[in-house]
């Protein structure tokens, strides 16, 4: 059999924060280590707010390499931009971006709004490109074995799920300017770390083949906000998905004040049940069990996940293959899953009375 040859995905990165440094780390170990032989990833350049920023980021976190460009433009050769900047940002970066020709992928949550949103898809097709928001769980090993299990029938339909994503961020002892307590960047638990729990639905309910990628019927939604500036320490928010062929319901929950689960996502069927370990965004091990009739437990099997790197470089495999087929969006994280999560936290917010700043939203429906 001839040896592959790897296509070479050359990225540009925005950002210098924590997670576009997770991003770029991964980018950086060897797609073999995960059994990848048809593309390599290679940090082309990085982007920030200062020339000095960019090349101490190239010297901590891409060992200095001499031909990684410190503060590239959007003009930059590169096949794809990553977007890593707060939320608040994505909506402007990402459509510098797109208006420049370039593919993109644009972390969570890909901006603040649906309307945003609607507006990037619509530039994405007019200048042709790549766009896909950076739901990296949704590509990683144990999420695709769990939608497999979960789809494969023996487990029955899916009826309930619970996912909840907390951390405890010692609100009172940050500065209001921290991401988390700013409204002016969107803070708050919804937008930082409600796309999680909210993933883990999309997944088992929105995906399951007999709901037909119906949206949810009802959405209902309580927030409690911080008592330090008006954004949700935590919130509550249930969906709802009727179909003829599928009845489910899910709890969702996420806190800045609280610490996490150890057991983040539990999605009950009729059959059976899924236990997934915490983190629930990037977890290593999730448990099954069996029901009989009885409603006791027949048998329970524990499934564990091991790979190098912490788990952003599954994505990136997804986008360079994408490009390289000249696909425009992912048939795993298409742009209707990001549009419904977008949807659900409109209406999430409005339930529970949390506007941005006038401003804020670039775009408004």
């Amino acid at each position: 059999m001839a040896e592959i040859t790897p296509v070479t995905f050359r990225w540009g990165i925005i950002s210098t924060g924590k997670i576009a440094e997770a991003f770029v780390k991964d980018l950086l170990v060897d797609p073999k280590t995960r059994d990848v032989h048809d593309v390599v990833h290679k940090v082309a350049s990085v982007g920030s707010r200062s020339v000095e920023k960019a090349q101490e980021f190239i010297d901590r976190v891409a060992g200095g390499d001499k031909s990684i460009k410190g503060f590239g433009s959007y003009e930059e050769d590169v096949d794809a931009i990553y977007i890593g900047t707060p939320h608040t940002y994505h909506y402007t970066n990402a459509l510098d971006a797109i208006k420049a020709g370039k593919n993109v992928l644009c972390e969570k949550p890909v901006t603040c709004n649906a309307a945003e949103l609607r507006s990037l898809i619509a530039a994405a097709k007019e200048h042709n490109v790549f766009f896909m928001e950076a739901l990296w769980t949704r590509f990683q090993p144990l999420s695709l074995e769990v939608k497999r299990i979960a789809e494969e029938g023996s487990l029955g339909q899916p009826v309930l799920l619970h996912a909840d994503l907390s951390g405890n961020f010692g609100i009172h002892n940050i500065p209001l300017t921290h991401r988390i307590l700013d409204p002016t960047l969107g803070g708050g638990a919804l937008l930082d770390l409600g796309p999680y729990p909210l993933f883990w639905a999309i997944l088992a309910l929105y995906e399951n083949p007999a709901n037909n990628l119906t949206a949810p019927t009802n959405i209902s939604a309580s927030m409690l906000n911080t008592p330090i500036t008006p954004v949700d320490s935590s919130t509550i928010f249930n969906l709802t998905f009727s179909t003829s062929k599928l009845a489910a319901q899910a709890s969702l929950s996420c806190s800045i004040t609280l610490n996490a689960l150890e057991t983040g996502v539990t999605i009950r069927f009729e059959r059976g049940n899924i236990l997934i370990s915490s983190p629930i965004y990037c977890p290593k091990k999730f448990k099954v069990q069996y029901i009989g009739e009885n409603g006791s437990i027949t048998k329970e099997e524990t499934r564990i996940f091991e790979y190098v790197g912490g788990g952003w470089h599954f994505q990136a495999d997804e986008v360079a293959r994408c490009v390289r087929d000249n696909k425009k969006e992912s048939a795993l994280w298409g742009h209707d899953k990001s549009l419904l999560e977008m949807t659900v936290f409109d209406e999430v917010r409005r339930q529970g009375g949390y506007k941005f700043p006038d401003g804020v939203e670039k775009v408004l429906a």
